[in-house]
Order: C-alpha cells, then structure tokens, then sequence
C-alpha cells in the first residue's frame, strides 16, 4: 500500500521541489543525449531536432523509469515513482505515465494544472499521477 501522508509525511517531504530539481537534471541529460545523437544521423537531425529530442525524451523515461522506477534526475534527488499497489513501474506503467507526462507537455493549462496539484495535493500527485493512481515519494532507505 502507498505511505499514508497523514502517518508517513516523511515519504511526501519536499517532493515538489525535487521533482522540479529532478526535471532540470533529466532535461540536461536528454539534451546532451540529443546532441550525441545529432552526428548518427549525418546531421540531418539538426533538420527535425525537436522531433528528435521528443523521441529521445519520451525513450529515456520510459527506459528509466521501466529500470528503476525513477530517471536519473529522480535517483540523483533520492525519489522514486510508486504504482497504486506502491509497486516499482514496470514497461507499461512507464509507458503510460510518460504518455501522461508527453500530452501534459503538448497542453500548457494541462501541464500547469499539474504542477498547481503537485503544490496542493496530500499525496504531491500530478495529473498523470492521478489518473494512473501512482505517487512520487522520497526512496525508502
């Protein structure tokens, strides 16, 4: 069962500000990514680099996230994401909270919405969270 934040707030402690930390980190990492790949297309990635780096994104979390139920920049900051039975992701968990996350992206008052629910929330859900039922929470030592 998912920590309760009544009787276990230590899990939900500084979870925004991590996650926002967390985010910084990855998307440094994506990019850097982007741009080792840019080379293996013979430069025409530079052509459709957005598109690129939306691909390369979108596999990295899912990878990550299928690995260890956290990206690197979730590691870094101690977190890790919890299905609703406080399972790690698996492959399709993963896939389904990064298509949240990819769609929050693509719709900003969505993408705000969330961030406004990862503030104000008990469990610091944000919009994928909650439709999948999954919580970020500080690692379990």
């Amino acid at each position: 069962m998912i920590p309760d934040p009544a009787l276990n707030p230590e899990f939900y402690d500084g979870v925004p500000t991590k996650r926002l930390l967390a985010w910084v980190v990855d998307v440094l990492i994506i990019s850097m990514l982007t741009a080792l790949a840019v080379p293996f297309t013979a430069f025409t990635g530079l052509f459709f680099l957005p598109v690129l780096y939306i691909i390369i994104s979108f596999a990295y979390r899912v990878i990550t996230l299928s690995r260890g139920s956290a990206t690197w920049g979730m590691r870094f900051f101690a977190l890790e994401l919890r299905s609703n039975d406080d399972r790690p992701f698996d492959l399709p968990t993963a896939v389904f909270h990064t298509l949240g996350y990819s769609l929050s992206w693509s719709v900003p008052l969505v993408q705000i919405a969330s961030v406004v629910l990862m503030c104000s929330t008990e469990r610091r859900q944000g919009v994928s969270d909650l439709v999948l039922g999954s919580v970020a929470l500080n690692r379990r030592t």
